[in-house]
């Protein structure tokens, strides 16, 4: 992340996404697949680190074969296969969404995963017990624990939607888009953007 300054000097944090160039891969019609919808792919790949099927696939739109691959439906540019998609599509000002995969925690207590708080101070007995979950369930009539308690467990790696963002500045010579606030994922993960 970084930040700018607009023209009255008011401070904006924001994310620097490289955002294409991406190849239209495919192009699906409603005569001939009952939707319409595009492909875009995304970042290249060795040939002989791909499939057949996938180096085919991508000789049709006479381009080498792609890493990512995403479908759009109902998408508002009318684009040929072959066509490249930029960054050229959004401007100043837009609001856009942003999904991605948010950074992997691994295994995490209650404390980091749910905000709990413990079980007060080290005085009354207690020891050892501050970042510990407490009670989890009834002793003799359910005799079990119930279902959607806040339990230690894997925390992270889940696919998170921030909506709202606005464009603050696109670099078209580059593929580069500022967008406010921060996008899930760490440097370097996939994102998709959308209107």
């Amino acid at each position: 992340m970084t930040n700018v300054f607009d023209s009255s000097g008011k401070q904006t944090a924001c994310t620097i996404i490289e955002a294409g160039p991406c190849v239209v891969t495919q192009v699906k019609t409603t005569n001939a697949d009952g939707y319409d919808a595009i492909s875009l792919s995304f970042g290249d790949k060795k040939e002989k680190h791909a499939t057949k099927a996938a180096v085919n696939h991508f000789a049709k739109a006479q381009t080498a074969p792609k890493k990512f691959t995403k479908e759009f439906r109902n998408y508002a540019i009318e684009k040929n296969i072959g066509d490249t998609v930029t960054v050229d599509i959004f401007a100043e000002g837009d609001k856009v969404e942003v999904v991605g995969t948010t950074k992997g925690k691994g295994f995490q207590g209650v404390v980091k995963r749910h905000g709990f708080h413990g079980v007060g101070e080290a005085t009354h007995g207690q020891h050892d017990r501050q970042r510990a979950p407490g009670s989890l369930g009834n002793s003799s009539d359910a005799s079990r624990v119930m279902k959607g308690m806040k339990m230690a467990g894997r925390m992270g790696n889940d696919r998170v939607k921030m909506k709202g963002l606005r464009v603050l500045k696109v670099f078209t010579d580059k593929n580069y888009i500022l967008i406010s606030g921060s996008v899930p994922g760490h440097k370097g993960s996939i994102v998709l953007i959308q209107q």
